[in-house]
């Protein structure tokens, strides 16, 4: 079945990969940049680091505090972070700057991933979440570089389709690869498809351990007494193409009750700050970019953040967060950002990235679902109405993290015999 496998990826998978890369190049150069790294190419790394893998901006996020502690208790330790994204590129850039190497990781070609092995010559490698690759998982296993599947999770969606391809994880499960699961159910599956259960261990979802930079505050209250002191404030975070029509709708309902609200909206992806400057133009709305370096007047309805790295900030600046790419079905992006400055947090009903995150936020009382225009523009007058409940939810999304904290202890307890 490897055989297949390959024959498939260098047939099919791997053009088209390189395609859709070469498309998104078009409008976005970054997809361009280091074009041979998607081959296994590029520099040596000295030191023989730890290799941890995270996809994209949410994955690289929860790394944080994981990449920290480590370079805390190994300060001699190289490590280099890999992503699939140029945005998790560019915030692996912001968080860590020079003292971790950023990698694209390679195509799962057997070529491309021995290069990949032979320049970065990895004594550990961390998967974080669920990334099953056969040629990946089984070069560590020829080369005996210990696998972690870190913050591992399997949606009950996943198992069947996993099931039909054990044959091509079977040998990588079973040379000695450690999957520390977000929870028991997690666990389970993956030994469903062929774990060894021995090194099958629960240690909980490393997201929980996420805490903000400790300036965040300050800076969000700061730029709010200097911009928009006195005015309500909602943000709209990592909006996807199809969500800003429905946010703006709604904060035109929010509008008729709290009539100098601000929105903040916050595009995802930079490729598509420009596309959304002009839905801004031709609906007619009184915005600003925060790009321009403009005040925020009273004048002035919405601001678009068409920055990077400053979301944030803007969470901790505002009274109520809505956490999008949950109104489409995308997955939904980090609810736990908000939650964590202690800001009550909207999100639509597609959470299945993190659908047991979402679930314990529903429960605590920290979070709602709000499907359509009506609802979002109902909740948000609603919150901007009351302190009182805002207080409460954003009370109870601290609690819930602060009751779920430790994967990340649990993880290195795991992984540090591993080094030795």
């Amino acid at each position: 079945m490897r055989f297949v496998y390959n024959v498939m990826i260098y047939l099919i998978a791997a053009p088209v990969a390189l395609a859709m890369h070469l498309w998104r190049g078009l409008r976005d150069p970054s997809y361009r940049e280091r074009l041979g790294e998607r081959f296994g190419l590029g520099p040596a790394v000295a030191g023989r680091p730890i290799w941890i893998h995270a996809v994209s901006v949410g994955e690289v996020q929860a790394a944080d505090p994981l990449v920290r502690r480590l370079l805390e208790r190994h300060p001699q330790q190289a490590i280099v972070l890999t992503t699939v994204t140029p945005t998790g590129a560019a915030r692996a850039r912001q968080l860590f700057g020079g003292r971790v190497h950023h990698r694209y990781v390679p195509f799962d070609l057997p070529g491309s991933v021995r290069r990949f092995f032979d320049r970065v010559q990895p004594r550990l490698a961390m998967i974080l979440e669920t990334e099953l690759w056969p040629n990946l998982y089984a070069e560590c296993g020829r080369r005996e570089v210990p696998l972690v599947l870190a913050s591992a999770r399997l949606s009950p969606r996943s198992v069947g389709r996993y099931r039909r391809l054990v044959p091509l994880f079977r040998q990588a499960l079973s040379h000695g690869i450690v999957i520390a699961a977000q929870s028991e159910a997690d666990a389970a599956r993956f030994r469903s498809i062929g774990a060894a259960p021995e090194r099958t261990h629960v240690t909980g979802n490393i997201k929980f351990d996420f805490q903000p930079p400790p300036d965040i505050e300050s800076r969000g209250r700061e730029w709010r007494e200097r911009q928009v002191a006195g005015r309500a404030v909602w943000v709209a975070g990592s909006t996807h193409e199809g969500e800003e029509e429905t946010v703006l709708d709604a904060h035109r309902r929010v509008l008729e009750r709290s009539g100098d609200a601000l929105l903040i909206l916050v595009p995802r992806h930079p490729q598509r700050f420009e596309a959304v400057r002009e839905l801004l133009a031709r609906r007619g709305e009184a915005s600003v970019s925060r790009a321009s370096g403009a005040a925020v007047t009273a004048d002035r309805q919405v601001l678009l953040g068409d920055t990077m790295g400053e979301l944030m900030m803007f969470y901790a600046a505002a009274d109520v967060a809505f956490v999008a790419g949950s109104l489409v079905p995308i997955g939904g992006h980090n609810l736990l950002e908000p939650a964590s400055l202690g800001r009550p947090v909207l999100t639509g009903p597609h959470n299945f990235n993190s659908e047991k995150i979402a679930q314990l936020l529903f429960e605590a009382g920290a979070a709602r679902v709000v499907a359509d225009t009506a609802a979002l523009a109902s909740e948000v007058a609603k919150l901007l109405a009351d302190p009182g409940r805002r207080a409460a939810m954003g009370a109870a999304g601290r609690a819930a993290l602060d009751a779920n904290r430790g994967a990340i202890d649990r993880l290195l307890a795991l992984v540090e015999p591993l080094l030795d």
